[in-house]
């Protein structure tokens, strides 16, 4: 049913679009809050929320995508019963995320919000959404923001990912270290939270 309704979701948007970015949302606010703390401490200056634009913008650049006339569907998978995410600005799901836009030198991305439900787990409903995304034909670029971190998760998608035989897809995994490769490209995912968060790179030298 979860699947379903992401569909249905997407139905209304009229099509699906060439680049799509799926992440789970609770596991990169949890990242971001970790850097926020380290991070605090070792450069000695308070550091703001993460911006969600610009976040979006390095994982758009990471998953190869260039500057023009690009759509992007960026979907936030989130616990049920959250509002909102705590380390990131837009954060509140319904309010700010969930069917709004913004459009800068890549293009126009548009967010959807999914709640999971109580009949799937999180992992699941990820895993269901980037298969969903790999079997469209018009789909180009996918780009996954899993739990990396749990090594099952990991697997499970690693393992799902290995029956894409669409050689036109570049497909993107984010994990926060080198992970066991697959059919799929891999892309460090603390790069794009740091350049979020406004942390420079001559500030962690």
């Amino acid at each position: 049913m979860q699947i379903f309704y992401y569909l249905c979701a997407m139905e209304e948007n009229t099509h699906w679009s060439e680049n799509i970015i799926i992440a789970d949302a609770n596991y990169i606010d949890h990242v971001a809050f970790d850097l926020i703390v380290n991070f605090e401490r070792m450069i000695g200056r308070h550091i703001p929320q993460a911006d969600m634009a610009r976040w979006i913008d390095c994982i758009a650049l990471d998953g190869g995508i260039r500057e023009g006339e690009n759509e992007v569907q960026v979907v936030l998978i989130h616990s049920k019963g959250d509002k909102a995410m705590e380390n990131f600005t837009p954060s509140n799901y319904a309010e700010e995320l969930n069917g709004k836009a913004f459009k800068d030198h890549l293009g126009e991305f548009t967010f959807t919000t999914l709640e999971v439900e109580d009949i799937v787990t999180r992992t699941q409903f990820v895993n269901d959404v980037v298969g969903a995304a790999c079997i469209q034909p018009n789909v180009k670029r996918v780009m996954i923001i899993p739990n990396g971190e749990d090594g099952v998760t990991y697997d499970q998608l690693r393992g799902a990912l290995r029956h894409v035989e669409d050689d036109t897809k570049r497909i993107t995994m984010f994990a926060m270290q080198p992970m066991q490769g697959g059919n799929f490209r891999q892309e460090i995912l603390g790069y794009s939270l740091l350049s979020a968060l406004g942390i420079r790179s001559d500030e962690i030298k």
